[in-house]
């Protein structure tokens, strides 16, 4: 059972590593100043490509933080 999750903490991890890294930066630079930031993208990150990325990785850290304990306190 150690392997298996050792080997799924793996794989977790490297899918993490590359959501993170697909990610666009969170500023807009100098069209968040003048208000240009609130578009219809903004509006409906949700449905986008970004929306899903940004779920992938909160679902993907939680993984990572349950799997990461039960390895540490199956010694």
């Amino acid at each position: 059972m150690r392997i298996f999750l050792t080997v799924i903490f793996l794989i977790i991890c490297l899918a993490l590593v590359v959501i993170v890294l697909l990610q666009e930066g969170k500023s807009a630079g100098l069209g968040e100043i003048a208000g240009l930031a609130d578009t219809y993208w903004g509006k409906n990150k949700g449905r986008s490509m970004e929306g899903a990325l940004d779920k992938a990785t909160k679902f993907l850290a939680a993984a990572f933080i349950i799997i990461a304990l039960l390895l540490n306190t199956s010694i």
